[in-house]
């Protein structure tokens, strides 16, 4: 079978790739470490309902089918996430705005109030970061970044409401 040339990774690529990957996974194991929870925030969101909580915020009302499409996990896993966002009253069931008959989750004051404490804190650790960067590398860092999110949700086909 013939190989496509869209199918060979150049060298240069190769190593980028795991340039990025390992860069990536850094930041990861930082971000965890720096996490509110762990920060000491016995009140702060475990990582799974930050995530779940900021894209109801960002997108509005979201059935677990909806969120199966965005996350492209299996409903199971979101029937469980959302019976705990619903029983510590950070989300509600509410119908669907758009006449559909499946229930959604909405974000409540709380939920809302809860993802905010977290985010600033995520917030001002990264601003620590970049404190000493100048201006136009901070705006290049945030382009790359998003561009680089961009391209991920275009393979993937599961887009981040901005």
């Amino acid at each position: 079978m013939p190989v496509h040339e869209s199918e060979v990774v150049p060298a240069d690529r190769q190593w980028a790739g795991e340039q990025i990957e390992r860069e990536m996974l850094i930041l990861m194991r930082h971000q965890e470490m720096s996490s509110p929870r762990r920060l000491g925030g016995a009140e702060a969101l475990d990582r799974s309902a930050y995530v779940l909580l900021n894209r109801i915020e960002a997108q509005g009302p979201m059935s677990v089918v909806d969120l199966v499409d965005a996350f492209g996990l299996a409903a199971s896993t979101f029937n469980r996430q959302t019976a705990t966002l619903l029983k510590h009253g950070l989300v509600e069931r509410t119908l669907d705005p758009d006449g559909g008959i499946a229930r959604k989750f909405r974000i409540t004051d709380k939920g809302r109030e809860r993802v905010k404490a977290d985010r600033d804190i995520v917030v001002e650790g990264l601003s620590k970061v970049i404190a000493e960067w100048a201006p136009e590398r901070v705006e290049r860092f945030v382009d790359d970044l998003r561009q680089f999110n961009q391209d991920i949700e275009r393979l993937t086909g599961r887009h981040w409401p901005r």
